[in-house]
This record gives structure tokens, C-alpha cells and sequence, in this order.
């Protein structure tokens, strides 16, 4: 992309305009609107040289909108450029609720029915998720805006969307994009968070980087599955471990693949942590509530948190007696890192 070059043709426009034309005239140059159009976008929140750099070359700017209902606790805003269509493309999108309900309702979105569905865990520690559409969700305590009801500490889910693939030399401005966003979310819905910090490095969210990135379960340490470099898997078990965790994020999944002999195929184990009332429906297996085997609960930071085992039939050297091990070393180590509480296995 030529984002650079972009914002150098927008600045050298905007003021050749401004000295030549009057504000009509002004206003009528395309990329002075593309200019007055990205500024007022999002009430101003999103950086330019990101927009510049994640739309497409030539692109035209044709719509900004922002919606604010503070007493449902919801916020918006987007920015679209011409498409084929009449109603333009998005180029970035983004909704936070402070609701509950809404935030079950994304967190339905972003993990269905079993809970493994890839979510790619964001950079820098910052406490939020990527799925395999690239939408992005940021969830922050909401200090200024205190418990709900059931005495939960209040807090807000920021969904940010951008347009089309994103590849590696676009991760930066897509980041930049979301934390910019979410911090200025919550300023609208006076949520009162930490501002939020760009990560210095950041990794793709794509499946196939994920298990590029992966390592042995003996190079576990500072993944945020270190328990597995002390779990005592056989080293000549040919396992590779894809990790998917951090201490902030609403999951947590240490992911295990090794490839089998004769044309068995693929053997595989999967470690998933999720946090918040919402994810006690992940562990349910029927109508009835009834958990599925191999699963725990725990109370963090005073809701459910909930913790399942997912694998391959037959897995070799790895019998139920081992899982159950395993998932147990798994469960203690978050139980530990976030500071949870009256830890139960079924």
C-alpha cells in the first residue's frame, strides 16, 4: 500500500486548497474530503496514518457516522470509501457496549457451541481476542461505572472490524486503529478503563502463522502455556504447541498438534480457558446444564471461569488417566496466573 504517500497527497492538497479556493470550493476537492472525512470520523479517535495505510490505493472517502446511547451503554462509528455498490465499503467499523447482555451476545459470536473455535489471542498482552474473520474484541474493567446488579465489576466489550485481509505490513496500523478506538470508547460511555497501549511487536492472525510460530512443549516457557514445559510429555512424542494465551485476555488455549505415523494422521489436544459468566455455557453438554467429562470451574475475579479439554480419539501415550492429569496442570497454572479461587473438576 502507499499509505506514506497517501497522507503527504492528502496534507499538500488540504493546504493547497485552503489558500486558493474558498470554503465551497474548499470542500469540493476529493481529497479534502477524504481529509475533513477520516479527522471527524469516530469523533476524531482514528489515527490518519493507519486509515491511510489499511484503504486501498485511490480510495475515496464517502461516509463517516457515529451513534452514542449512553443510557443502553452502547457506542459506535464507522468509515466507509466508494465501492460498486451504493452504499460504499467499510473501512473500519466499531461497537462497545458497557450491556451485558450485548456482550454475551458478541462473546456467543466469537465462541460457538464447544469454545475452540480459533481465536488468536492479541499482542502485547492486551487483554482481548482475534477470530479467523480478523474482528477484533477488547475487554476492559469499567472502574468509573461500578457493579452491576449482581455485583460484578462493570465492564466494556469493544468490537473493532476492518476492511478486507490484513497482511503483515498492515498489522501495525490495525492495532493502532483498534487501541485508539477502544480508548476513545471508553471515554464516550465514561468507563473510566486504563488507556490501552500499542503493542511494540505483533503477530499475524491467521491459522497457518499460528503453527509457524509454534514450539516444542519443552520451549513452553514465557508462552502463557509454561505449565507444559513441566508437564512431562514423552520429548519423542513429535508434539508441537501453538500458544494461544495471555493473563488478560477472555481465553486461553494451549494447543497441542503431533503428526502421526502409517497415515494415522493428525493427533491433537486442545486447553481452553474461558472467563465470565458467559462462558458457562461452553462446558454444558445438553439442554439440562449437565457438563461435559473432562472439564473445571473456578471463580475469578468474581465470576465463573470455566476450563475443557478437547482431543483427537486416539492420541498416543495419552490415555484418560493422562488427560485428566494434564488438564488439572493446565487449570491450576491459570488459576494461579489470574488469581482465581474454588477450583472444581467433573
Amino acid at each position: 500500500m502507499t499509505g506514506a504517500g497517501t497522507m503527504r497527497r492528502w496534507i499538500k492538497v488540504a493546504v493547497a486548497a485552503a489558500a486558493v479556493v474558498g470554503l465551497g470550493g474548499y470542500m469540493a476537492e476529493p481529497y479534502v474530503q477524504d481529509w475533513w472525512l477520516v479527522g471527524h470520523a469516530c469523533d476524531g479517535a482514528l489515527p490518519r496514518d493507519s486509515v491511510a495505510q489499511l484503504a486501498p490505493d485511490d480510495a475515496q472517502f464517502t461516509k463517516e457516522e457515529s451513534r452514542r446511547i449512553p443510557e443502553l451503554g452502547f457506542y459506535g462509528c464507522s468509515l466507509a470509501f466508494d465501492g460498486d455498490d451504493t452504499e460504499g465499503v467499510t473501512l473500519v467499523a466499531m461497537s462497545a457496549y458497557t450491556g451485558r447482555d450485548d456482550q454475551d451476545r458478541e462473546f456467543k459470536r466469537a465462541f460457538p457451541e464447544g469454545g475452540f473455535t480459533p481465536n488468536t489471542v492479541l499482542s502485547g498482552g492486551l487483554p482481548g481476542t482475534v477470530d479467523d474473520a480478523g474482528v477484533m474484541r477488547i475487554v476492559t474493567r469499567c472502574p468509573a461505572l461500578g457493579k452491576d446488579a449482581e455485583g460484578r465489576q462493570r465492564k466494556m466489550l469493544v468490537r473493532v472490524g476492518t476492511f478486507g485481509d490484513v497482511d503483515r505490513s498492515a498489522l501495525g496500523a490495525v492495532y493502532r486503529t483498534a487501541v485508539a478506538l477502544a480508548n476513545s470508547a471508553s471515554k464516550n460511555l465514561s468507563c473510566g478503563a486504563r488507556p490501552l497501549k500499542v503493542p511494540h511487536r505483533t503477530t499475524g492472525f491467521d491459522t497457518e502463522e499460528r503453527w509457524r510460530r509454534a514450539v516444542s512443549p519443552a520451549k513452553a516457557e514465557g508462552t502463557g502455556c509454561d505449565w507444559l514445559a513441566r508437564a512431562g510429555l514423552a520429548k519423542s512424542g513429535g508434539w508441537r504447541l501453538a500458544a494461544e494465551a495471555n493473563d488478560t485476555a477472555p481465553t486461553s488455549v494451549c494447543d497441542l498438534r503431533m503428526e502421526q505415523g502409517d497415515g494415522a494422521g493428525r493427533a491433537g489436544m486442545a486447553f481452553g480457558a474461558w472467563y465470565g459468566d458467559w462462558s458457562s455455557r461452553l462446558t454444558a453438554s445438553d439442554d439440562n446444564g449437565e457438563r461435559r467429562p473432562l472439564t473445571a470451574t473456578a471463580r475469578c475475579d468474581g465470576e465463573a471461569a470455566n476450563f475443557a479439554l478437547d482431543a483427537t480419539k486416539d492420541t498416543p501415550g495419552v490415555d484418560k488417566a493422562e488427560r485428566r492429569r494434564l488438564l488439572k496442570a493446565f487449570a491450576e497454572d491459570q488459576v494461579r496466573r489470574r488469581g482465581c479461587s474454588g477450583l472444581r473438576f467433573f
